[in-house]
């Protein structure tokens, strides 16, 4: 239904990745059907799902120790060759841990197992240590492991949190503005001298980096609203948009 009711503008582009919240669907799916009505229909063999880890870790990167993540959809099997192949372009370890309570990764397989048209293998990364840095070297390792591959990318990452209604707007406008802008470096600067927020704001800047290496040159916002959109609670509210990468 999410999918369904989506209302498209015009995509002057192919699509290389898309941008959607990850809060419960009843809250953002609203939202997150817009990014993925974006990819309905496409048929990669691969989907990078990068996304932030809101639990405690002493990893930079992480990702799942099981061979697959099961919805009520079906099974999602991990490509464990891909995931080591992306591990083989960084400096920085890849850390498999089971039974991690990490949603925001979760929250977006069904959206894909609904809207593709095919089957695809999963590769997933939760990062931690949301750094510059690190988010760059992530990018580019993304950028090596999937060229000439048939691959989506996946950017998972709610705006911002708690703010009254107002506010929100006025943070999630400048945050979406950033995505825009295609350069990376200036969501971290929003994020951290308050002027906007993203609780996956490096996941966000990974897949731009690693989409522009792909030949993404666009970054199209396709909606925005907060939880109390939904709810009818606007004195405290989160975030959620969606955006697509496109190659012009």
């Amino acid at each position: 239904e999410y999918l369904n009711n989506a209302q498209l503008p015009a995509l002057d582009g192919e699509v290389v990745g898309v941008i959607a919240p990850h809060a419960g669907h009843i809250y953002s799916g609203p939202v997150a059907g817009y990014a993925f009505a974006a990819v309905r229909g496409l048929n990669p063999e691969l989907v990078a799902v990068i996304s932030p880890f809101h639990n405690f870790s002493s990893h930079p990167l992480l990702t799942t120790a099981h061979d697959a993540y099961g919805t009520p959809l079906g099974s999602v099997e991990v490509d464990k060759e891909v995931l080591a192949e992306l591990a083989s372009h960084l400096d920085i370890p890849i850390t498999a841990v089971f039974a991690d309570r990490e949603h925001s990764l979760e929250i977006e397989l069904p959206f894909l197992q609904r809207a593709l048209a095919g089957g695809f293998k999963l590769l997933p990364i939760m990062i931690r240590t949301q750094e510059a840095d690190i988010a760059r070297k992530l990018g580019n390792a993304l950028a090596k492991t999937l060229n000439g591959k048939n691959a989506l990318l996946v950017a998972s990452t709610d705006l911002s949190h708690f703010y009254d209604q107002t506010t929100a707007n006025m943070l999630d406008a400048e945050m979406l503005k950033r995505f825009e802008s295609f350069e990376p470096e200036s969501i971290f600067e929003a994020e951290h001298t308050g002027k906007a927020f993203a609780c996956g704001h490096a996941a966000v800047a990974a897949v731009l980096w690693a989409s522009r290496e792909l030949g993404a040159n666009k970054v199209q916002v396709l909606n925005h609203a907060t939880s109390g959109d939904v709810t009818g609670d606007f004195t405290s509210v989160v975030g959620y948009g969606a955006g697509v990468l496109l190659k012009e």
